[in-house]
């Protein structure tokens, strides 16, 4: 009978797994690197995706702007415009006004086809139309109706001077906002990639200071044993296993804490990064250092060319540009040309209306003078004009700074990494000086405070190791920051996350 109720219980068992809970069964171990950290936080970034939609959006006003250089074809429709009401007119004949009763109906529609002038690829501000107007105009009175039909048929020009070229700025303008947001797209990228960085950093130095700690709790273990059989033989010496016991009992402590703190970080992590709660992330704290080659006056040059926080500045720079020229055609003098060339006919007869075509030009020359305004058109030019002057000392200031923070950066990355290497071999003989005392310890030829406080040296020697590895990788990704530019992979990060927007 428990033989049965065995199997049975197996079978339940392996049923319950089979079609358990999706979660537990999914459940993933995840070996965690730079590069998967922040490619995950980018692919799950809520931040990134909406950066994506308004690159998609500028994208969208940009062909909206190049389509208002093509052919526009519209129409406008009175149907019907009635008018039955009393108003004052004037009386030539009386000489006076006259309050006259208006009972009139209009059927109108108007078709154009408009065209920006272009010439050599260039918007002239102008526009050429194509134009036709057909309405049917009734009058009524002391009950009877006149009808009146007319049509026409007409080219138009229009042509502004000495006014800022609105077709050419507005798409410009829509090309600048569109590079804007793209870079604004490239900012926020690198933000993630540092955020990230630096919190991997911090689970990679929590994860390798265990690593510190089970080093330091194997060495106490080895001594432990010694000055328990020293103590059996020399009761005296029961202090030193004590003093070891204590030791240890802080060391674990530590290590605990330390346990503790990566666990909530690493959580922590799975929710910034939007990865299942049951999923495991580990580390696998490799430290090593590939030397990379990087020439100071080409980081420089990378810094001040590529940097779209500089492209930033003079996309602000471009625009207060526009703003200065959109200031000073407001009010400005300027003549507005419109010319005509077509052909009407009006007539009482709807079947009339399209014979014997009269011709139907027009030209108009306007000009507007500005006699005085009290220097109010010179005062929105000079505002506007010290936007340019304070994005010029923007530029500068940025160059400058640029150079001088790759400059820090570059000196620090020689120094972490010319510490690394003699901090690396600090350890191999901090581990030999270790062990040759642990050794003396068993023969009696040193004491116990001497032994911790080598084991002790020992520790802070690893956790130097470990501190100059992450200065000298915090000190790559700053150089990398701020010159735009992965050594690692060689190559720019704005080709990097292009490839990523494409």
């Amino acid at each position: 009978m428990c033989n049965k109720q065995v199997k049975a219980a197996i079978i339940m068992t392996m049923i319950g797994l089979m079609c358990g809970e999706p979660a537990s069964i999914q459940a993933r171990n995840i070996e965690l690197t730079l590069e998967n950290a922040v490619e995950l936080a980018l692919n799950n970034s809520y931040q990134i995706k909406k950066l994506e939609l308004m690159i998609e959006k500028n994208i969208y006003w940009l062909k909206a702007r190049k389509a208002a250089l093509r052919s526009h074809v519209y129409a406008t429709l009175r149907t019907p415009d009635l008018q039955n009401i009393s108003d004052y007119k004037w009386n030539s004949i009386l000489q006076k006004d006259q309050i006259v009763r208006q009972n009139t109906m209009l059927w109108q529609s108007d078709i154009s086809i408009r065209q920006p002038v272009i010439l050599f690829g260039y918007p002239t501000n102008g526009y050429l139309s194509l134009n036709y107007k057909i309405y049917r105009y009734t009058q009524r009175d002391n009950g009877y109706s006149q009808v009146d039909y007319y049509n026409r048929l007409y080219l138009q020009f229009d042509q502004p001077f000495f006014l800022p070229n609105r077709l050419k700025n507005d798409l410009e303008q829509a090309e600048l906002n569109l590079e804007g947001q793209k870079l604004r797209y490239l900012f926020n990228r690198l933000d993630i990639m540092e955020d990230i960085a630096e919190q991997y950093n911090i689970i990679f130095q929590m994860t390798y200071t265990n690593i510190i700690l089970q080093h330091q709790l194997e060495y106490l273990k080895q001594i432990q044993n010694v000055a328990a059989e020293l103590a059996k033989i020399e009761p005296s010496r029961e202090m030193e296993k004590i003093q070891i016991d204590l030791e240890q009992v802080n060391v674990r402590e530590s290590l605990l804490e330390n346990k503790s703190r990566l666990r909530r970080r690493i959580a922590n992590l799975k929710q910034r990064l939007r990865i299942d709660p049951e999923d495991s992330l580990y580390v696998l704290p490799k430290i090593d250092i590939q030397p990379i080659n990087i020439d100071l006056e080409q980081a420089i040059e990378y810094g001040c060319r590529i940097s779209p926080r500089l492209r930033e500045l003079a996309i602000n720079r471009r625009q207060s540009e526009l703003d200065v020229e959109r200031q000073k055609g407001n009010g400005a003098f300027h003549v507005s040309l419109k010319v005509t060339y077509g052909l009407e006919k009006e007539n009482s007869h709807f079947t009339s209306m399209w014979n014997e075509y009269d011709n139907s030009n027009s030209a108009t020359l306007n000009a507007y003078i500005p006699l005085w305004d009290w220097n109010q058109r010179k005062y929105r030019i000079q505002a506007e004009q010290l936007d340019i002057k304070r994005w010029d000392i923007s530029i500068q200031q940025y160059q400058e700074n640029t150079k001088k923070e790759i400059r820090n950066t570059f000196t620090n990355m020689l120094e972490y990494q010319a510490r690394f290497n003699n901090v690396r071999e600090s350890v191999t003989m901090s581990q030999k000086i270790t062990q040759m005392s642990i050794d003396k310890f068993k023969k009696g030829e040193m004491s116990v405070q001497d032994l911790l406080q080598i084991i002790n040296r020992h520790k802070e020697t690893e956790t130097k190791f470990l501190e100059t590895f992450l200065g000298y990788k915090r000190a790559l990704l700053n150089m990398t920051a701020v010159t735009f530019y992965n050594y690692e992979k060689n190559m720019s990060l704005i080709d990097e996350f292009q490839m990523e927007l494409d």
